[in-house]
């Protein structure tokens, strides 16, 4: 594949290639519909081409050795970024990097604002709300939760995860968290939507099964890489002469 193309993305910078299987199953958390399709796999209106092998110039160096699963239209541009939200969902998942538009960004980065939502069918009522989250005196779509804030906000466009709620939904809405604690934001989507009938997802529209999917994935490091000798590392001493 073209260099070029792998700059301009959405292209997933990994540090080792991704097994076929688990490249499928992540996918398959933002479209349940996603498919094989040779070496590729197919999600709603994307490719997402099978992993090449890239130089460490993709990533400006941050990574040594680089993975690269580009993710393409078929077709006319996808709605609502879904060729960049699941390229930068997939870097998150495998411990990665985004490439987009010749910029590198790290999806584990700290500073995003967003965080995890629980997706409805319909908007709850503050009384359905009441035993999980506390009503803002001064704003009746802002809430509380501990130091976690909470707002509810109509869903814009119609995520892949969450099409068989489609079927059923009058006003889609989404229930975002936002903290400090990932994996306590992670907590909380799953109660709430286990009480509301929602489905939780990340803030690059995957779903969650388990808190600790809102924690950034360890990156892979090659086997033969030496490990870092302690300091104070005494060498072992020769063997006594016979």
């Amino acid at each position: 594949m073209a260099k070029r193309r792998l700059r301009t993305g959405p292209t997933a910078a990994l540090p080792a290639k991704p097994d076929p299987g688990e490249l499928l199953r992540l996918v398959q958390l933002a479209d349940p519909n996603a498919r094989r399709d040779g070496d590729d796999i197919v999600a709603v209106d994307v490719r997402v081409h099978a992993p090449v092998e890239a130089d460490k110039d993709l990533t400006g160096g941050e990574l040594e050795q680089a993975w690269a699963v580009r993710v393409a239209a078929e077709g006319p541009l996808p709605l609502d970024f879904f060729d960049r939200y699941l390229a930068e969902g997939l870097a998150f998942r495998l411990g990665g990097l985004a490439v987009c538009r010749g910029e590198v960004s790290d999806p584990a980065d700290d500073s995003a604002e967003s965080g995890p939502a629980v997706i409805l069918p319909v908007r709850p009522t503050a009384e359905e709300l009441a035993p999980l989250l506390q009503q803002d005196e001064d704003d009746a779509f802002m809430f509380t939760a501990g130091e976690v804030k909470a707002a509810l906000v109509p869903q814009k466009g119609q995520p892949p995860a969450v099409q068989e709620l489609l079927p059923f939904a009058t006003e889609l809405t989404a229930i975002e968290l936002r903290g400090d604690d990932q994996v306590k934001l992670g907590a909380l989507a799953l109660e709430l939507s286990e009480a509301l009938n929602g489905i939780p997802v990340d803030r690059w529209r995957f779903r969650i099964d388990a808190p600790e999917d809102l924690a950034p994935a360890a990156q892979d490091v090659p086997e033969d890489a030496p490990e870092d000798a302690p300091e104070d590392a005494v060498p072992p001493a020769a063997p006594a002469s016979e």
